[in-house]
């Protein structure tokens, strides 16, 4: 009997340590193909110089992926997990991050000229050197939230908290 308890033990502690929801290569692959997975599990996946405009990413989870360096115009992020996202000099015009929750993401200098902001949670990101004069969906109470700097570009009326 005591053996048996061992081996429960042993087999919950391994439960533990295990990822919860690791990501999905083949959901991965697809997307760095250039074609779109909307609800895939995209966990810490490296879309770094991806140019692939009009993808649906809708309900993906994008947590912890690099974006840094990439294309993707017209995308559709809307309602995905894009906590610690690394879209660092990313160009992401007329996409949509309605819904989104982009908790301490850092689009550091990303052109987001006309995205859609609506609805995003944007507590934590870092807008420094980010294009968005033109941006939607963007309020004075979410862009308290987050941060940029004195390069950042926002649309009329509106400002950020320095980094």
């Amino acid at each position: 009997m005591p053996r048996l308890i061992v081996v429960a033990l042993f087999l919950a502690a391994a439960c533990v340590a295990a990822p919860a929801a690791a990501q999905n290569a083949g959901q991965i692959a697809r997307v760095q193909q250039g074609r779109s997975c909307a609800g895939c599990n995209l966990f810490q996946g490296d879309f770094t110089a991806l140019e692939a405009s009009g993808l649906n990413l809708s309900r993906s989870r994008l947590r912890q992926a690099s974006l840094a360096l990439a294309v993707m115009n017209r995308a559709n992020f809307s309602g995905a997990d894009l906590r610690d996202v690394d879209a660092y000099g990313g160009v992401f015009g007329g996409a949509s991050f309605s819904g989104a929750n982009l908790t301490n993401a850092s689009f550091v200098g990303a052109h987001l000229e006309g995205a859609n902001f609506s609805g995003a949670v944007l507590s934590g990101v870092d807008f420094s050197g980010a294009e968005m004069g033109t941006a939607r969906g963007l309020t004075q109470g979410r862009l308290s939230q987050a941060c940029g700097d004195a390069s950042t570009r926002l649309p009329r009326g509106l400002h950020i908290p320095a980094c």
